[in-house]
């Protein structure tokens, strides 16, 4: 794709965007400006992005899933593992944060990707990031479903709730961004209570203020120890704690995945760059109150061997927080606990839902998915990419059946590194797009999101991905199994794969600094942003503050 494919047009851009210096406008086959046919509107409100952000895709791995990362690595070793992972999401975040400020359109960062390193790493990374969402929506509805099993666990049922859980998250997806935006923010409010609440509850569980009285503070950290084993290598003590800390790096991932869903809801948000600017700048305190200071909470109030936390039932009773309650004597919140975990899966559902029909949406506008599923409805909802990804959901009813559940396991574990190409992805068009607006003149500073750590956050968050990507199922070099060694790699050739292929079908090439469109297709802040209006009153202030 050399310099002549395109044509320089200074004057059009300096009335458009006067912080440009050279305007690239690609030919016609880049697909870069969809106007006329990206039918979707702008319906969510800012309470909405804003609760999205916060807890849109908190579900079963935050709540149950830090109870394994406990027993896997020990309580040091669990909050090194969600720091560091912590960390890498936030960089992405910041990454994927800036380019939406300057381009809050569809398709968001496949399309980035594909506008500003290769349109072959924008196809490969939109096929790799619909396919990780949409696996993972099966893999919460069944989690829903398992969270029943607490007060209902006749194994005759579990088809009938599973379909129920399926058609409410299809419907509200298909209802409409309206309703979906509704009914995320009543479900982020009772993820944000339940988070907060739990956090409280093991602190006072651990000051001794819990019907026994009895006070833990650090007695777990000495007694049975900050660091758990991974069982690989018993003989070296000191590796084996390393092991145990690597392997609980996976599973904090898929507690983070999904956090730039509000990236991707850009082009349906009223006001989205003042909106997603506020957003990502919250996400720093998001990670270090729920995710970190949850894990630090949890390695106070339970040992990491105890036993209760290596079955692995699915509803609440695996919970630390269940544990030590039941452990304190405390019998009534267990039973919410696991409604509120419920909630938080059918929750996360949605939102996967959502994030999957949105990728599918952006590919088929710009030629790298069929036509067909860019079309909307008069209210602007692309029914037919809905309608596609909903379908995967079904694949929930395979975990009914044994046979099922074991190929229903290898696709979760399929999906398990997609999300480290999606961060990886992110993170290197970030480093391309930084070059780019630096080399034509553009001042980040002017845009609503910039970060002043940039591009080095970038280059942090993309050389832990790169580790994450290689370190994945290093557990399989000690009980090597064939299906294992797939499951845990066979993403890395299927995603070159489609890199390459497009690469040599569409003769693409990786753009130059000067060949970057910053504004083919993308919406002037006057096109998007509307007034802004500061809070009066105490309870608008306080609406301000929350939302």
């Amino acid at each position: 794709m050399s310099s002549e494919d395109h044509k320089y047009d200074v004057n059009s851009v300096e009335k458009n965007h006067p912080d440009v210096g050279v305007h690239v406008v690609a030919d016609g086959r880049h697909q870069f400006d969809v106007a006329s046919i990206d039918l979707v509107q702008r319906r969510l409100k800012q309470r909405h992005v804003q609760m999205i952000a916060i807890a849109g895709t908190l579900g079963t791995g935050l709540f149950l899933g830090s109870g394994k990362a406990l027993s896997g690595a020990g309580p040091l070793g669990a909050l090194i593992a969600y720091a560091l992972v912590g960390s890498v999401a936030y960089s992405s975040l910041c990454s994927i944060g800036e380019m939406t400020s300057h381009a809050p359109i569809s398709g968001t960062f496949p399309h980035f990707a594909a506008r500003w390193v290769d349109p072959a790493l924008g196809f490969a990374v939109g096929w790799n990031y619909f396919y990780t969402n949409v696996i993972t929506v099966p893999v919460e509805i069944t989690g829903a479903q398992i969270l029943i099993t607490y007060w209902d666990s006749n194994p005759n049922h579990a088809g009938i709730y599973t379909a129920i859980i399926i058609v409410f998250a299809c419907a509200t997806n298909i209802f409409g961004v309206r309703y979906f935006g509704e009914a995320e923010f009543v479900f982020s409010i009772i993820k944000l209570t339940m988070i907060t609440g739990l956090i409280l509850v093991g602190l006072i569980i651990d000051l001794g203020g819990s019907p026994n009285h009895h006070r833990l503070g650090f007695q777990y950290w000495k007694n049975p120890g900050i660091f758990a084993g991974a069982g690989l290598e018993p003989q070296h003590i000191g590796l084996d704690r390393f092991l145990g800390i690597l392997s609980v790096i996976v599973q904090a991932s898929f507690s983070f995945q999904g956090m730039e869903l509000v990236a991707i809801a850009a082009s349906e948000t009223e006001n989205p760059r003042r909106n997603i600017a506020k957003a990502v700048r919250r996400v720093f305190f998001r990670i270090l109150v729920f995710y970190i200071l949850g894990i630090f909470v949890t390695g106070l109030i339970v040992p990491y061997n105890d036993p209760n936390l290596l079955q692995s039932t699915g509803t609440a009773a695996e919970s630390p927080y269940v544990i030590a309650m039941t452990n304190a004597g405390i019998k009534v919140l267990p039973s919410i606990i696991n409604a509120g975990v419920m909630t938080s899966a059918f929750s996360a559902a949605n939102s996967f839902l959502f994030c999957s029909s949105r990728i599918l949406y952006g590919l088929a506008l710009r030629g790298q998915a069929p036509k067909i599923f860019a079309r909307c409805t008069n209210s602007g909802l692309p029914f037919i990419a809905v309608a596609f990804s909903s379908i995967f959901a079904l694949l929930a009813l395979m975990n009914i059946k044994s046979g099922g559940a074991t190929v229903f396991n290898w696709f979760v574990n399929l999906s398990t590194v997609g999300g480290f190409f999606g961060w990886g992805s992110i993170n290197l068009t970030y480093i391309f797009f930084h070059r780019g607006m630096k080399y034509q003149g553009i001042d980040r500073r002017k845009l609503h999101y910039w970060n002043p750590l940039q591009p080095w956050l970038a280059i942090w968050g993309l050389s832990w991905c790169v580790l994450f990507i290689i370190i994945n199922g290093f557990e399989v070099f000690w009980t090597f199994t064939a299906s294992g060694f797939l499951t845990a790699y066979i993403n890395i050739p299927l995603f070159f794969a489609l890199y390459f292929g497009w690469k040599f079908m569409k003769k693409t090439e990786v753009w130059k600094p000067e060949e970057m469109d910053f504004v083919t297709g993308i919406p002037t802040p006057e096109e998007t942003e509307g007034p802004y209006y500061p809070p009066e009153g105490f309870w608008q202030k306080l609406a301000e503050i929350l939302f």
